[in-house]
């Protein structure tokens, strides 16, 4: 019971909130992209489109969201150790999880809602899910307002998080410097999921921004659909193997959950036999 109650604890949380934004995102894109491999035209609807627009766009955002209030919990961990049952109480983390979703979901609906309403003069989206952007380029009227909105957007729901990320791991370097061997492996195997996690997905969005300020017909399409890939599959995919090998306790409770089950199928045959 004391190992439940753990998985309970902050970290964990936020942890289980990357997890279900995971989902969230898998579920906007992989269905369709399983759709558009098994098909020969590919085609999708204006409402289709914008639905899923919606989706990839706050599931991105919520990434940012996420890994910005796990830092603030690493930070207080670290260097706030004495005032940390005090400061993560779990109405905080209510309150932070509530930011975390609420804050991107709107901002994003802003941008959807400029997308929804432009002209457009094509059909072709040059990419394997749509993307405001790759939408933007149809239109036949000025983009000008969208692109604003965008960078305010872009710039709220990610560069302002990524900042405060780095702001609490130099406060955590510069508390470790003080600090025993052992407490900077503590806090180096505590803070290792976290740090790669943020630089996969940095990298992934790099690359989808990369993608949008190209001319994708002169790249090879298959380089161009790997790059369109990285921020839909990269992130899903890493965090739990990152978390879930990585992190003690999920480890720990990860493998007393395995006897278990064998010991259920055992049962399940003994039950079956008799």
């Amino acid at each position: 019971m004391d190992n439940e109650r753990t998985l309970h604890e902050p970290m964990y949380m936020f942890i289980a909130l990357l997890s279900v934004n995971a989902l969230y995102g898998s579920t906007g894109f992989i269905p369709r992209f399983l759709m558009d491999l098994l098909s020969d035209t590919h085609l999708i609807s204006r409402p289709a489109c914008f639905t899923q627009m919606y989706i990839i766009y706050t599931y991105a955002s919520y990434e940012m969201t996420i890994l910005s209030i796990m830092a603030f919990d690493r930070y207080v961990a670290v260097c706030e150790p004495l005032h940390y049952h005090n400061k993560m109480t779990h109405k905080k983390v209510c309150i932070l999880s509530a930011f975390a979703w609420i804050m991107p979901a709107f901002s994003i609906a802003t941008c959807l809602y400029l997308t929804i309403r432009l002209p457009l003069c094509g059909s072709k989206i040059l990419k394997v899910y749509c993307a405001a952007l790759s939408v933007a380029k149809l239109s036949c009227a000025s983009t000008l307002i969208l692109h604003i909105a965008s960078l305010l957007v872009a710039v709220v729901t990610m560069f302002l998080p990524l900042i405060y990320v780095l702001y609490t791991y130099c406060q955590i370097v510069i508390v470790c410097r003080k600090m025993s061997s052992e407490f900077k492996s503590k806090v180096f195997q505590t803070c290792l999921p976290h740090t790669i996690s943020l630089v996969s997905y940095c990298f992934a969005v790099f690359c989808d921004l990369m993608l949008n300020r190209i001319d994708v017909k002169k790249l090879n399409p298959y380089f161009a659909v790997i790059l369109s890939l990285e921020m839909v599959l990269i992130p899903p995919v890493l965090n739990p193997l990152l978390y879930g090998l990585t992190l003690p306790e999920i480890r720990k409770h990860i493998f007393r959950m395995i006897p278990w089950l064998k010991k259920h199928k055992l049962e399940q045959k003994m039950t079956y036999h008799t």
